[in-house]
């Protein structure tokens, strides 16, 4: 950004992202120092707007009014992507990684800080046991995206990209009921390219002595390709990355959709319907901003829900009466101390009550958590941690699997927030089945930070080649909402 003043007028160019907007004040009142006019492009609200300056030197009142006025958005976008977390930030890098330099990329984020970001705020897991093809098919692709991260995020004369990744692997356990579950999803898994063993009573208790194997029938470890990362590199990588292609960043929230009608003629008919033109955003300083767009996605995790019922999804009719099944869920993560714990190479383990803890870092210091039952899920109205719900429902089960957890101490703790898909718990990929310019990348459900690369390169192909080129995820569609045909998961957290 470059800035000079002169005496009677300002100008001030801004250089963002390729964009250069010269903006002028004028009418500088010689009676008082005050700014009262702007251009028509600057005027946000109506009325008179007044800005004081006491003089050339009053610092506070010139950086006021170039804070007033450096805040400015687009006209107008190619894409226009709602939510900067990890899922918006990887569709921003593969649209531009794969697009020309001029193809314009806007991501809108209302928190820079990512304070309540469900990425920043999960365990940064990775791992290909699911059962669903699809599912393991993403994870894949993300453990190869992690392992060669410099050739796809690294930055020319910037420092390699290091997400702290620990190749540990997971250890899923199962009890006779759950045995031959564990045993075909392995079978699944391995065929598609992962590399996983199913262990016996027997062989998890030689190879992992401070496991109580006594109600456990079978386990699955991975061996590779599995294990967990530091959430927050990742998404800065990603964004970096995005930036240093030309997507630009915008801090505002989305509160709502202008539209337009549009022909849309078939083989025997000829009829009107809606498209999205325009997202109303709201600025930090209260302004209220549109931005045209060609194509938008939804990719707002938690708050995808609220976002597509401002473009009538769920509050319409016919298709538009199904609504995106998302919603916040809070879960609880424990840091704890154990002096006489597991080792470094312990994996990140899964008992049959859903209940997973893993090493965080050299100091004999774990992490733990366990989703709640569907009956007793806490309020979502803020971040605050039930440590009752440790006590009652956590340290039990971990000082039956491991005796050396019954000397425990918990350290610090932190809540985060799912987009919850509550039709079938995983991801919402595609085109929205109504608006053809509108895509929809939420309700991952907890795994949606592993799977962010492959979402992100399958939207990109969605928008750029209106199919599917590398991994066919059309299953993954909102049209399952429409059909009543759910994507469910066997033995999984």
């Amino acid at each position: 950004m470059f800035r000079y003043f002169a005496q009677r007028s300002t100008i001030i160019n801004v250089f963002d992202n390729q964009r250069v907007r010269q903006l002028l004040i004028r009418s500088y009142s010689k009676k008082d120092d005050t700014y009262t006019q702007l251009p028509l492009e600057m005027q946000r609200s109506p009325g008179d707007r007044k800005i004081i300056v006491k003089s050339w030197n009053d610092d506070k009142g010139v950086k006021n009014l170039l804070k007033e006025c450096l805040i400015t958005v687009p006209q107008r976008s190619d894409i226009m992507i709602i939510g900067g977390g990890i899922m918006g930030s990887s569709i921003a890098y593969w649209l531009k990684k794969n697009f020309c330099k001029d193809f314009h990329v806007v991501v809108i984020e209302q928190d820079p800080t990512y304070c309540h970001a469900s990425t920043t705020l999960s365990v940064g897991g990775l791992r290909q046991q699911f059962s669903i093809e699809e599912n393991i098919e993403m994870s894949l692709f993300g453990a190869e995206f992690i392992r060669n991260i410099n050739n796809y995020l690294g930055i020319e004369g910037e420092p390699p990209v290091d997400i702290q990744f620990h190749p540990y692997g997971y250890l899923m356990l199962a009890s006779e009921s759950g045995a031959e579950t564990l045993i075909e999803n392995s079978k699944v898994q391995n065929a598609l390219g992962a590399n996983n063993i199913i262990l016996s009573s027997k062989k998890l208790k030689e190879r992992f002595p401070w496991l109580n194997t006594d109600d456990i029938s079978v386990g699955c470890l991975g061996l590779e390709k599995e294990g967990w990362f530091d959430p927050w590199l990742f998404l800065c990588a990603f964004k970096k990355k995005a930036i240093s292609l030309g997507v630009e960043y915008i801090t505002a929230k989305a509160v709502g959709f202008e539209l337009e009608e549009i022909s849309l003629i078939t083989d025997d008919d000829f009829k009107l319907r809606k498209n999205l033109k325009k997202v109303i955003v709201q600025m930090p300083n209260g302004n209220i901003e549109t931005i045209r767009f060609a194509a938008a996605v939804i990719a707002a995790g938690a708050s995808s829900q609220e976002i597509a019922e401002k473009a009538e999804i769920g509050l319409g009719k016919g298709v538009l009466s199904v609504s995106l099944p998302v919603e916040r869920r809070k879960r609880y993560v424990y840091c704890f101390h154990c002096p006489d714990g597991p080792g470094l190479n312990t994996p990140l383990t899964i008992d049959p009550t859903q209940t997973y803890f893993r090493r965080d870092g050299l100091a004999n210091s774990y992490i733990c958590g366990q989703p709640p039952l569907e009956d007793k899920e806490p309020k979502t109205c803020n971040l605050d941690v039930d440590h009752d719900f440790f006590e009652t429902n956590i340290w039990p089960v971990l000082a039956q699997r491991v005796k050396s957890f019954e000397n425990l101490k918990v350290k610090s703790s932190w809540a985060g927030y799912y987009e919850y898909n509550t039709f079938d718990q995983n991801g919402i990929i595609g085109r929205h089945p109504y608006y053809p310019n509108l895509f929809i990348a939420t309700g991952f459900s907890g795994h949606g930070i592993q799977q962010a690369p492959a979402v992100g390169r399958a939207i990109s192909e969605l928008i750029l080649e209106s199919r599917f080129c590398t991994l066919d995820l059309s299953k993954l569609g909102f049209e399952r909402f429409v059909t009543l045909e759910p994507m469910k998961e066997k033995n999984i957290i």
